[in-house]
């Protein structure tokens, strides 16, 4: 910034024409003898109208000039001497100026204001170079012609109060004051820095220490376990496909055992541990990882049913297994029946011979001695719920005509009964529906399977002939009534019921297994008593033989 006001200029008249506009050629009036004045606080970067000597201007961008009758600057005193206080400072040591302050005209403070905005530049900057003026007292006697920067750091001028007559204090220098504000705020700064450093490294460390704990005790430390056999009585499911983490999931959530690393830690040392079945285990409460694995491995605590068993073969399996009496558990059905957890959708009608046939669900259960007949049937039945539940039982009854779910699950232990294998299991499902169908004539609606006779004989051989076993008359002789039977013949399993809800197509109506391995399928009576001639012809060969 050029220093505005430093030299001296030329002087200008009030009733001259071009006063105050840019580009005046600043012409000298005769009259005025020539003087510097340095009071004035440079009055943005204008012209001191108290300098009455001196040649032209010419660090005066806009050629005004000033006259000495001009009326008193309003500079000289008031509220603009609390902004540049630095004028009545320099009028104490000339005080023949005080009274020549002529009055600042309108259109030079107009043009003083636009140069202002022109230059950009903040008023608090300009105070600052002004104030670096009064401090210099070299600039009275020569000129300096260096330029001033607006950023050089120059002490500031004083600050007048606002009554004039007391002495005014020293305001702080504009650079050490502000220099003083940053240096305590940047303490301020520091000291939050510190402290979140602090707290991020302290997170840091905290979370390096867990994660190092973590990885120690996951690949290192023994996991957490109980001791001993445990006490009460649990029982847990295990589903088909669990590996051994599964396996301890379903024993944690039960309470058996502490966590998942004690069972399956158990299960590594064990050497049938890696074998254990899916199924249903009567446990106990809180037991050591060790000591499950022992009791889920001992064959001699499990009770295993095949798909397509009889209920009575069941309970008698579940009395040999518990050292009851026979019979027993076949009471405890009988009298129980209600109370173990059958489904809404069970019949109750008159006609079923054992309202727990087709819900004693094949699989592996705990039954060791000391177990309750009626808790291994609850078992049982909760595990054919499970079962029943996963499929859409009551759509595929009706999309197949069959009145109910209870008649799905009969016509799966039909085919669980009459198929030798699971390769059968969809054809004997087609065989059934076609029968069943009112437009049948070829049996008049009636199954006429050997399997009905046989479970109401509890059986698995006939004994009768074809006519014998038309005349014999029960509910679930099927060569005797038509339609299906009151109720399931046995318990089928998964294989035989997905049969019954999907059966393959073709117009069969008759079936014959020649060699007792595989089974052949018919459309006709004629084709059907080929086959029957086929099967006599292997079993005279197999007699000769």
């Amino acid at each position: 910034m050029t220093e505005y006001g430093r030299n001296p200029g030329s002087q200008w008249h009030p009733e001259d024409p071009l006063y105050g506009a840019q580009g005046y050629d600043g012409q000298q009036h005769p009259q005025q003898s020539q003087q510097p004045h340095y009071g004035q606080q440079h009055q943005q970067y204008g012209w001191d109208p108290s300098q009455n000597a001196g040649g032209p201007y010419t660090g005066d961008p806009y050629g005004q000039q000033q006259h000495p009758q001009q009326p008193a600057d309003p500079y000289a005193g008031g509220q603009q001497q609390e902004y540049y206080g630095s004028q009545d400072a320099y009028a104490q040591q000339q005080p023949q100026h005080s009274q020549q302050q002529p009055q600042q005209h309108e259109s030079q403070q107009h043009m003083q204001q636009q140069y202002q905005q022109q230059a950009h530049v903040p008023q608090q900057e300009q105070q600052h170079d002004t104030q670096s003026f009064e401090q210099h007292p070299d600039w009275r006697s020569e000129p300096n012609e260096e330029k001033i920067s607006l950023f050089d750091d120059a002490p500031a001028a004083p600050v007048r109060t606002d009554d004039a007559d007391e002495p005014r204090e020293e305001r702080p220098r504009g650079r050490e004051r502000r220099g003083k504000g940053k240096k305590s705020k940047n303490k301020r700064r520091s000291g939050t820095a510190c402290l979140l450093v602090a707290v991020v490294l302290l997170g840091v460390v905290g979370g390096g220490g867990y994660l190092a704990y973590d990885y120690w005790q996951t690949h290192f430390a023994a996991a957490p376990d109980y001791d001993g056999e445990g006490s009460g009585q649990v029982t847990v499911e295990i589903p088909k496909g669990a590996g051994l983490a599964q396996m301890g999931e379903v024993l944690q959530k039960a309470g058996v055992v502490k966590s998942v690393g004690a069972f399956t830690a158990a299960a590594d040392k064990n050497p049938k541990g890696k074998s254990i079945q899916p199924g249903t285990y009567s446990l106990h409460k809180e037991m050591s990882g060790e000591a499950a694995v022992a009791m889920m491995t001992n064959t001699s605590n499990f009770l295993v049913i095949p798909e397509g068993r009889r209920a009575v073969q069941i309970y008698g399996m579940i009395d040999d297994k518990l050292g009851l009496p026979k019979g027993t558990t076949k009471d405890v059905a009988k009298n129980q029946a209600k109370n173990l957890g059958l489904p809404d959708w069970a019949s109750t009608d008159s006609k079923v011979k054992d309202p727990l046939e087709g819900f004693l669900y094949p699989s592996q259960y705990s039954a060791s001695k000391g177990t309750k007949p009626e808790d291994v049937l609850k078992q049982m039945v909760a595990r054919a719920k499970e079962n029943y539940a996963k499929v859409d039982l009551e759509g595929k009854a009706k999309e197949l005509n069959l009145k109910s779910p209870y008649e799905l699950i009969t016509v799966a232990s039909l085919v669980n009964a009459e198929g030798l294998t699971h390769d059968d299991f969809r054809k004997m499902a087609r065989v059934i529906y076609n029968r069943l169908k009112p437009t049948n004539t070829v049996t008049n609606g009636k199954l006429e399977f050997d399997s009905t006779y046989n479970y109401v004989k509890n059986q698995s051989k006939l004994d009768l002939d074809p006519k014998q076993l038309r005349s014999y008359d029960d509910p679930y002789n099927t060569y005797h009534v038509k339609g299906l039977p009151p109720g399931p013949i046995g318990n089928p399993g998964e294989e035989a019921l997905k049969a019954a809800m999907d059966p393959e197509q073709g117009d069969w109506y008759f079936f014959v297994s020649v060699d007792g391995k595989t089974t052949k399928f018919a459309n006709t009576l004629a084709e059907h008593d080929k086959l029957v001639q086929e099967f006599n012809e292997f079993q005279k060969k197999k007699q000769q033989g």
